[in-house]
């Protein structure tokens, strides 16, 4: 098989650009979650459980969530955890990078395409010309009078026309209605008598005749020639409203041969099965048909197929077939048909391979044509991929993402605390299954108003050691342990009792600000950490006490650092991966022994969960190799300082928002962008109490150490604590993110980045303005430019005269944290050198 390694990586890493599918419904639809699992209706669903899908496919879901494999479990897990979670795991599985979905088959309760938005990097929309007719007629015609022939085709035409440049493709469900073999030639006396007799069936409209089915299809594709729109057409086999007989893609050749169309582009679905030959011929002779195997892919057992795809590129050419899901519903539809696909390409190219069809080269080429290029091309999707800004890890051809594996015993409860602390609990993998997904783990109270130096609860959090709480595990964030693959992880949130949230939960306050600017600005903000840290070495220990030292002092981006560390940065790195955490580049920091990792963009509550289990890899990782990893803001006063940067920007509807266009706005920021940054300098004094959250923050936040000292902004000064950032591949003049210098390694990333978000908020909500830049140092004009806090203490001060993020955060949980963050400040007041032991808890 090592053979075949090259091909195998091409097919796990490929982005997909799903070129068919449709929308995702609420949990509370009455549309079938089994309806996932099969194109059955009706009293046929009560055999679904017993078909080879529903089987296969059931267990991959719960192995994804890592349920038991159970329709019941996992239609309960669906439902503990909420649509917006299972939507972004099953399709950060999936790897989708751009989706076409035709919205044109009516569900109940479906998301419409706007939402759909928030979870892919692109989305097109495909124009069911069968929907269109049926909404006109619905609709009545213009000034109530009586329906014409040439009075519905002008309708359909001008509706046609005007979504043209919205969509990026026409379809056609004739096959449902009455067949392939499309009349060309109908007449209009036909073509009307057959609108008549829709009409007299009254309403709802549903066109089923065939001469007027035949009329608006050849209308539609005089359209469609003219703005150059594909066509798809389902063939093949589909729910039982389908007559299999009369969907076979062969009827479709006296269309074919008419010379009108021969400069069209007809996209034939779903491998035209059980026709995928008949398909694959066609596309072999006539330049105007192209192949797609959504629905193929994944519905049938395996052998069913690998043999349809076989069929497919038995004689078409490689660049006219195309991968799509017919994602339908749910987005574990989605996941099975991205999973099955790679599985199945992997499978049939290496076999090509094998019989010697194609090198290994040239399937490397098929795999990216199949799964990306062919649809790109026909489609003219010119967005460029935006899977690693979002995060998006493709997954692997035998196993899917980081699922349950054999062998597992135990399962870590991890949270983290006020004081930035990660907790854990760890219970057997039995007892997590049986109990602790549905009921949780119980914890103190008291759990919430602990410091960094004392198990206990702070005075003035109101928060004791009397009463429990429950730790609900997120499902859709159990990772396998790569160092302890004995055990599983998973992030839990805080519940009053399962289902109701404590009011001083991170992660939740972290959704209820996220749910706030969504609903108030429709934008998501999206995160981006930078991650440093110090790796040290024990050395002799002197009058009782262990020493520990920097395991190199090489400069700033030094090539002999990473030589001398990379057994353990590739180590890390491999960690980080399996967890489904992506990278974008690490390097050696100025410190001795301090290195970076720069985390891919994502939105701020998966890049806060995975900058979570991104410290607990590298902290185990170096302690495997007998190193100490710290991430303490200043782990020796006589060395530079670490931080934990973070870059952020806004989208709405998918889109980076924060990005001015020439001549429109300031600074090359948009007015949206601004209003936000103005918010978060304005309050930046007190989002320090969350973001720098221990004394010794304080002392990284000085002048001249990049670490932004002072209340300002610039346009890439990295002096500044707020930077504009034009990253390599922004368009001149344009700002596509600022980062936030003052956050660091203590910090809870979800209240921190709540604090932030809240801060922003108030900056949109008030039209806030950002006053001049500062492009030049501000420590040399000290006088003029206001200076941050220089101590937790001011910053605690500024925080509890902060009303906004009072209200916005929450009362309760503002008290709570204050509460720790004086204790904190009279801890280290009084005990001059306990700062150097917050090596061994951050």
């Amino acid at each position: 098989m090592d053979q075949y390694a090259a091909l195998k990586a091409a097919v796990e890493t490929a982005e997909l650009v799903d070129a068919h599918a449709h929308n995702i419904v609420a949990l509370d639809s009455t549309f079938p979650f089994i309806s996932c699992f099969s194109e059955a209706t009706g009293d046929a669903l009560s055999a679904v459980p017993h078909t080879i899908n529903f089987k296969r496919s059931l267990k991959e879901i719960s192995q994804l969530y890592g349920a038991n494999s159970s329709l019941d479990v996992v239609q309960e897990y669906r439902s503990n955890c909420g649509l917006e979670s299972v939507t972004s795991k099953c399709l950060a599985a999936a790897g989708i990078s751009a989706v076409l979905i035709d919205n044109g088959l009516q569900l109940d309760k479906m998301l419409n395409i706007e939402w759909h938005k928030n979870f892919f990097p692109y989305v097109g929309r495909i124009l069911r010309i069968e929907h269109v007719a049926e909404r006109i007629l619905g609709e009545g015609s213009p000034g109530g009078a009586p329906w014409t022939l040439d009075l519905f085709t002008k309708s359909f035409l001008d509706s046609l026309k005007s979504h043209a440049d919205k969509v990026v493709g026409f379809k056609s469900i004739a096959a449902y209605r009455s067949g392939l073999e499309i009349n060309t030639n109908v007449s209009e006396k036909d073509a009307e008598e057959g609108l008549n007799e829709v009409l007299r069936a009254g309403k709802p409209v549903r066109i089923a005749n065939k001469n007027f089915i035949d009329h608006i299809f050849i209308r539609a594709l005089e359209v469609a020639q003219s703005f150059d729109l594909p066509l798809q057409i389902h063939t093949g086999f589909g729910d039982k409203d389908l007559d299999l007989r009369l969907s076979n893609p062969l009827h479709l050749r006296s269309l074919l041969e008419d010379n009108r169309f021969s400069k069209s582009r007809i996209v034939l679905l779903h491998a035209s099965y059980p026709f995928s030959k008949e398909a694959s011929y066609l596309a072999s002779v006539y330049s105007q048909v192209y192949l797609d195997f959504g629905l193929a892919v994944p519905k049938l057992s395996f052998h069913g197929m690998i043999s349809s795809v076989k069929e497919l590129l038995e004689l078409a050419p490689i660049k006219k077939v195309m991968f799509s899901t017919d994602a339908c519903g749910f987005p574990e539809s989605y996941y099975l048909g991205a999973k099955k696909a790679r599985e199945v390409i992997f499978s049939v190219l290496r076999d090509a391979c094998i019989n010697e069809d194609l090198s290994v080269a040239e399937s490397i080429v098929a795999v990216k044509d199949i799964f990306s290029e062919n649809a790109r091309n026909l489609y003219k999707i010119t967005t460029v991929s935006k899977s690693v800004e979002n995060g998006i890890a493709p997954l692997s051809v035998k196993s899917g993402v980081n699922t349950s594996a054999q062998g597992v015993a135990f399962v870590r409860i991890l949270w983290v605390d006020a004081s930035g602390q990660h907790r854990c609990r760890v219970v057997p993998k039995k007892r997590f299954h049986d109990v602790v997904t549905k009921n949780g783990v119980g914890l103190t109270c008291a759990s919430m108003a602990m410091s960094s130096h004392m198990d206990g609860p702070a005075d003035g959090t109101n928060l004791t050691g009397v009463g429990e709480i429950s730790l609900i595990p997120d499902l859709s964030t159990k990772r396998l342990i790569p160092w302890a693959k004995e055990q599983e992880m998973v992030l839990a949130d805080m519940h009053l009792k399962p289902g109701t949230p404590w009011e001083y939960c991170p992660r939740d306050a972290l959704r209820r600000v996220s749910k706030i600017l969504k609903e108030e600005f429709n934008l998501v903000m999206n995160v981006g950490f930078e991650n440093e840290f110090f790796l040290l070495r024990s050395v002799q220990v002197v009058d009782g006490k262990e020493n520990w030292l920097p395991i190199d002092a090489t400069p700033y981006c030094s090539a002999a650092a990473a030589d001398a560390a990379f057994p353990i940065l590739s180590e890390i790195m491999a960690c980080l991966q399996s967890l489904n955490i992506s990278v974008e580049q690490l390097h050696a920091e100025s410190g001795n022994g301090q290195f970076e990792f720069a985390f891919v963009y994502t939105n701020c509550k998966n890049s806060a969960d995975n900058i979570v289990f991104a410290r607990e890899a590298i902290r185990a990782v170096a302690r495997k190799h007998g190193l100490l990893a710290t991430f303490v803001p200043k782990y020796s006063l006589a060395d530079i300082g670490s931080g934990s940067h973070v870059h952020i920007s806004l989208s709405e509807n998918g889109q980076n928002v924060f990005m001015g266009r020439s001549g429109e706005t300031r600074y090359g920021i948009s007015k949206v962008g601004e209003e936000f940054m103005a918010g978060v300098l304005d309050h930046l004094p007190s989002i320090l109490a969350f973001t720098a959250p221990v004394p010794n923050s304080y002392d990284r936040i000085q002048p001249n150490t990049w670490s932004g000292a002072y209340l300002c902004w610039g346009v890439e000064n990295k002096e500044a604590p707020l930077r504009a950032a034009s990253p390599p591949g922004t368009p001149d003049g344009s700002v596509s993110n600022f980062e936030i210098k003052a956050f660091d390694g203590c910090a809870n990333p979800h209240l921190g980045l709540a604090a932030i978000m809240a801060a922003g908020i108030d900056g949109l909500r008030r039209k806030l303005a950002l006053p001049e830049p500062i492009d030049c140092n501000p420590h040399d004009f000290k006088d003029k430019v206001a200076r941050l806090p220089k101590s937790l203490a001011e910053s605690v001060e500024a925080l509890e005269k902060d009303t906004v993020l009072r209200d916005l955060i929450g009362e309760k949980l503002l008290v709570a944290i204050i509460g720790v963050r004086k204790a904190e400040v009279k801890y280290y007041s009084e005990n001059k050198d306990a700062w150097k032991n917050l090596i061994y808890k951050y």
